[in-house]
């Protein structure tokens, strides 16, 4: 279960040195001009933020975060574990975002102090929202785009991996990549190496591969949410790309 903290508080003006655990986002509620922020440093640089702007900081991040006025935020902090869950590796590294945030964030972000401390069903649904959205707002440009210069097969690579527990038709694919189902099927082997279906296959298992080792969901569970309704097709399919059992991956 994705474990995602938030709180809003108030703090007097000043700040100072900080320390992060956790990757986290930090939102104002109120503007402040004088905003002073240094990360890995002890130096900080001018950076006025206004009302709903902020930070996202990767998990071990310290510096100092200095204000003139009192300072209104959220703070929202992600469980570094729920990175494996959505596919990424834990100890994620990025370059600290500052200003803007992704606006459906900011949504999740200003109402999680209250939604969190809902029932439980609406409490975990909020949960997974927000930690999936922060995910998506850091995690690293997909190395699937390496070498491949044509936008509208990046675009497929992008629909693929966005929508891998889905059904994924060929003719989908060649829609989203404004191609005949012929021409887009010879472009993408052209281009990939793979064909569509042996690429969606690939792409599947080394998601179940992730899942297994940095989660503990049932194997019926990761191969549903990697697009599989007959987990014993799942099973051929994992063993033959990795030479064992997907019980056995994870134990080893």
């Amino acid at each position: 279960m994705a474990k995602v903290f938030a709180n809003k508080a108030t703090l007097p003006a000043g700040g100072g040195d900080f320390s992060l655990p956790s990757l986290s986002v930090g939102i104002f509620l109120n503007d402040q001009p004088g905003h002073r922020l240094a990360v890995g440093s002890s130096r900080g640089t001018h950076q006025p933020l206004s009302r709903n702007q902020g930070w996202i900081l990767p998990a071990g991040s310290n510096g100092i975060c200095e204000y003139d006025d009192d300072l209104e935020f959220v703070m929202v902090s992600l469980d570094d574990r729920v990175l494996g869950e959505f596919g990424l590796e834990s100890g994620l590294d990025f370059q600290p975002i500052v200003g803007d945030i992704d606006p459906l964030l900011l949504n999740l972000s200003l109402t999680a102090s209250t939604a969190l401390g809902g029932g439980t069903l609406y409490r975990e649904t909020m949960q997974r929202a927000l930690a999936a959205q922060i995910v998506e707002t850091v995690k690293p440009t997909p190395d699937w785009h390496a070498d491949i210069e044509d936008a509208r097969l990046t675009r497929v690579l992008d629909y693929i991996h966005d929508n891998i527990g889905q059904d994924l038709s060929l003719s989908d694919m060649a829609d989203c990549a404004a191609m005949s189902a012929a021409h887009f099927s010879k472009a993408f082997k052209t281009a990939v190496g793979l064909s569509p279906l042996q690429y969606v296959i690939a792409a599947r298992l080394d998601m179940a591969s992730v899942l297994l080792r940095t989660s503990k969901l049932s194997v019926a569970e990761i191969a549903w949410r990697v697009g599989y309704q007959d987990v014993s097709r799942f099973g051929q399919h994992f063993r033959r790309k990795f030479d064992t059992t997907p019980a056995s991956f994870r134990a080893e």
